[in-house]
């Protein structure tokens, strides 16, 4: 019933751009908190961005901050992640997640057992 959808990624080039996208159904992104994690074989799920319901603060981990970008059409109940000049570091399986908080928590809004719901994951490759 409640669901999250991601679709955007693919194979890119070093250097190149992606964006992401998050759909949401059976409930509105104007309670709940998104954020957006991706996991790398072998490795935890990392914290990537987060945007709260009110989209008064964003959130980025240090390794994304000046080339990631994220932000919400609530009228399309969907969330985006654009990703630029990407590097294979940032290869992995990324999700959407959602909890129902009005904002991220400075305390640990990378935290993944903080999120209830999640979508499936979509591939994203960053290879020459």
């Amino acid at each position: 019933q409640v669901q999250l959808v991601e679709s955007g990624g693919g194979l890119v080039q070093p250097g190149g751009s992606l964006r992401l996208s998050c759909a949401a159904s059976g409930f509105t992104l104007d309670y709940y908190v998104i954020g957006w994690f991706r996991q790398a074989p072998g490795k935890e799920r990392e914290g990537v961005s987060c945007v709260s319901s009110s989209d008064a603060y964003t959130y980025f981990a240090d390794s994304v901050k000046g080339r990631f970008t994220i932000s919400k059409d609530n009228a399309k109940n969907t969330v985006y992640l654009q990703m630029n000049r990407l590097k294979p570091e940032d290869t992995g399986v990324y999700y959407c997640a959602a909890q129902r908080t009005y904002y991220c928590s400075a305390w640990g809004w990378w935290v993944p057992t903080d999120y209830s719901s999640w979508g499936q994951g979509t591939q994203v490759t960053v290879s020459s």
